[in-house]
């Protein structure tokens, strides 16, 4: 039996790389999953967003995200530090944090799932694998998860 209750979802993704995001949101598109992209350049700006400061405060549509898609190695505030800081934060602790990155090191992997990480995905090295990859990270986030409601709009 389909389980169909796709609904659009709003993602946040933390990466310095501008090709990164692009590429993504491309992705997104054509792998067809219902989704609304932000995107933000490292951890500063990622709190920033989240809490409604600095750039964010006055009025920039910035809606609770769903789901993170965090790069770790990122400047001013790492995904490590940043995903520390969202997961000590009991307004933003609820949120989902995907890290997607390029770092295979096992350490990373171990300590992003100790700060709380949903999962640990390494970047797909062509267009096709990321594709690939949005639609089922798609499936799996807008079909299947029960997500908590998008409260602090």
């Amino acid at each position: 039996m389909p389980h169909n209750k796709a609904r659009a979802i709003t993602i946040l993704m933390a990466d310095d790389d501008e090709d990164d995001r692009l590429l993504t949101q491309d992705a997104l598109t054509e792998s067809r999953v219902l989704n609304n992209l932000y995107c933000v350049e490292d951890g500063v700006d990622l709190l920033e967003y989240l809490r409604k400061q600095g750039k964010y405060a006055n009025g920039v549509p910035c809606p609770r995200p769903s789901l993170i898609l965090l790069d770790l190695n990122m400047p001013r505030m790492d995904g490590r530090e940043a995903l520390e800081n969202i997961k000590q934060d009991p307004e933003l602790r609820s949120i989902p944090v995907v890290i997607l990155t390029t770092s295979k090191q096992e350490e990373d992997m171990l300590r992003g799932y100790n700060l709380g990480a949903a999962s640990y995905i390494t970047k797909p090295v062509d267009f096709v694998g990321l594709v690939e990859l949005m639609r089922t990270l798609g499936k799996y986030w807008v079909e299947f998860v029960e997500l908590p409601s998008q409260e602090h709009d």
